[in-house]
């Protein structure tokens, strides 16, 4: 055989993993020296592309917890996007788990712990999983494989490429602000992640930027970035109200108010303009 006549190829040892044709000469090495077993599997033409390129899929969302992601929500929400690709569960503490597989937006399939079903396609599989996962927690990852098998970086479009960068620093601070308040109140036992994402969830309707699936918006160690076209008012608005109602809720708002002190009075202007109150 020679080495074209494979579409993917994939070694794994303990050193790690070489993936695509580089991995052949690999897999032959170790032939050669271990006793191994070998399965066959017969794959569609359609599915091809799929399977192949599945261990270079790129991590779309990673570590969802289902302390504020519904496992059916995320499934209608690649569905919607049209995905191709997988979402990976762990349930419980690993205990159990699945995969779901998608093409174009389409379930074609999934594995399970709980069976050695061959039909992949198995709507009782697929309702237990998101039956277990509602019943014990457990986390989801997302990967998508790539339209195309070397893909061409995208440009930018005119309203991503005017994203309101310069509000960015007014808002990472505040954030930053609340971030320190937050979790130095003994009283508050969630992360400060978890809560500001379920939060954000919960004005998605009104600023859809701010859904964690989309991952427009986003603030990780201190630092907030954005890719969306939402104006500055618009962007400010959003976070400044998850922010107070969120210290509101966690009974933060005096220890709050006091410590923006100084950022009200560095970022007056911005805070007039931009029409916001706190």
């Amino acid at each position: 055989m020679h080495h074209g006549d494979f579409p993917q190829a994939v070694f794994r040892d303990g050193h790690g993993e070489i993936i695509g044709e580089a991995s052949l000469d690999s897999i032959i090495e170790a032939a050669g020296k271990h006793k191994f077993k070998v399965s066959v599997y017969r794959i569609d033409n359609d599915k091809i592309y799929f399977w192949a390129n599945m261990p270079g899929a790129e991590v779309l969302h990673n570590d969802l917890s289902t302390e504020f992601t519904d496992l059916q929500g995320l499934i209608n929400k690649m569905v919607a996007e049209n995905l191709t690709g997988v979402i990976e569960v762990s349930i419980g503490q690993g205990e159990e788990g699945g995969f779901m597989f998608f093409q174009d937006g389409k379930i074609i399939g999934g594995s399970y712990s709980w069976t050695e079903s061959s039909n992949l396609s198995s709507e009782r599989s697929h309702d237990s999983l998101i039956g277990k996962t509602k019943a014990l927690g457990g986390l989801c990852n997302v990967r998508r494989i790539s339209q195309s098998a070397q893909p061409v970086p995208r440009a930018p479009d005119k309203a991503e490429a005017e994203a309101p960068l310069a509000v960015l620093t007014f808002l990472e601070e505040l954030l930053g602000t609340f971030e320190q308040v937050l979790t130095s109140n003994k009283k508050v036992k969630t992360d400060f992640d978890t809560l500001l994402k379920k939060k954000f969830l919960e004005k998605v309707d009104k600023y859809p930027f701010l859904d964690p699936f989309a991952a427009e918006l986003t603030y990780s160690n201190r630092k907030l970035s954005y890719a969306g076209s939402a104006s500055d008012k618009e962007l400010a608005r959003g976070l400044v109200e998850s922010i107070m109602e969120l210290a509101g809720q966690m009974g933060t708002m005096p220890q709050l108010k006091e410590t923006l002190g100084p950022w009200s009075e560095k970022y007056a202007r911005e805070i007039a303009g931009l029409g916001i109150s706190l």
